[in-house]
């Protein structure tokens, strides 16, 4: 089974959501200059939404750094978004964004810090997405 790897801006709403969700996770720091974290094994990434009314910044820099190393990539599998719906179909973008350019699968949408409906089924999904990767 794979794990959490999590961004979470000052806001903490991502970080409220993974520690709601009980499964054991590794935060990239918000400090640039900290090291992110080294994952041996394959993981999906939980991430808020940064951008502009065009979409422009919705991937937070330190994910970017994070996901620059091609090892980090390899073991990617999937990403989970948030975000605020009042941006419409901009509405978790850094999802759509990472995506597309590691080819992985969105597996998750949720706004802010999510609702019990979100993390009943990030956890049912999760364990059924480790299950076929398996």
């Amino acid at each position: 089974m794979g794990s959490l790897i999590y961004f979470s801006s000052a806001s903490g709403n991502t970080h409220r959501f993974i520690e709601k969700l009980g499964q054991p996770a590794s935060r990239i720091p918000r400090n640039r200059s900290a090291e992110p974290p080294a994952p041996s094994t394959p993981f999906v990434l939980v991430l808020p939404t940064f951008s502009d009314g065009a979409g422009r910044g919705a991937v937070p820099g330190q994910v970017i750094r994070f996901l620059g190393d091609a090892r980090v990539r390899s073991l990617l599998k999937g990403v989970i978004a948030s975000g605020n719906r009042n941006f419409g179909s901009l509405f978790a973008h850094a999802g759509d964004v990472v995506s597309r350019k590691c080819g992985v699968p969105l597996l998750y949408r949720f706004e802010l810090a999510g609702t019990d409906t979100d993390l009943v089924r990030v956890q049912h999904g999760m364990t059924e997405f480790w299950k076929r990767q398996s």
